[in-house]
């Protein structure tokens, strides 16, 4: 029994609702902000120009993010909110038919129709419908959409990222400001990508290169767009 009681495991699937949102965020907050900044700084731009296009990125972009995540997880909480609704009807009117539902999906993962039965018993006696709701649905508390933590996530991360980016410009020397963003921008990336590998118990490296590549994919697009715009205004 001491054995079992020292045995704990480290089970990284609770944190996937926030690390989405929120390397998510931080990820766009870097790309769109330092993207918009080396395309307005390409086309010729003057310091103010862009620290004011900078600015109005980091705050539409963080609003953006927070409604379109919040919007986004609602729609998945509603669809969960639905399916238990049914399902609570379902236990109520033919909760026999449930109850073999259950069993059945325990033989299909292998357990014995006689230990199913009994474990869909247990279990239907206990909370019926959490028994549904985490075998049948795949909804549990670990995995459940949190619109409102979503959105906060989303934003804030957002807006982290953006700032980076923004202090570079700020500071950089004008002539230097488009390499001095990107460099940073692409460095961030990197670590950003790490931290949330680390965080999501994955390989770090994959992680900072993906993220790497379409960072200085965007820039590079939106460079020579402003550079192209720049040159024919």
């Amino acid at each position: 029994m001491s054995r079992l009681r020292s045995h704990r495991e480290r089970h990284l699937i609770a944190r996937i609702g926030w690390l989405r949102a929120a390397v998510l965020g931080a990820n766009d907050g870097i790309v769109s902000t330092a993207s918009l900044i080396v395309g307005v700084a390409a086309a010729a731009a003057g310091r103010s120009e862009i620290l004011v296009a900078g600015s109005a990125a980091l705050v539409a972009g963080a609003m953006s993010m927070a409604a379109g995540e919040y919007v986004s997880v609602s729609s998945q909480s509603d669809t969960e909110t639905a399916d238990l609704a049914r399902e609570r009807q379902e236990l109520k009117t033919d909760p026999a038919a449930e109850r073999e539902e259950l069993a059945g999906i325990y033989m299909a993962r292998g357990v014995e129709p006689e230990t199913a039965g009994k474990v869909a018993d247990q279990l239907m006696a206990r909370d019926a419908l959490a028994a549904h709701a985490r075998d049948e649905l795949g909804i549990s508390d670990m995995t459940t959409a949190r619109p409102i933590q979503a959105a906060l996530a989303s934003a804030a991360t957002f807006t982290a990222g953006a700032v980076a980016p923004l202090l570079v410009a700020a500071v950089a020397p004008l002539t230097l400001l488009p390499i001095a963003v990107s460099i940073a921008s692409l460095v961030f990336l990197a670590v950003l990508g790490v931290i949330g590998a680390q965080a999501g118990g994955a390989r770090p490296w994959r992680a900072a290169l993906r993220v790497t590549f379409w960072g200085a994919l965007a820039m590079a697009l939106t460079a020579g767009i402003g550079r192209l715009v720049g040159t024919a205004v």
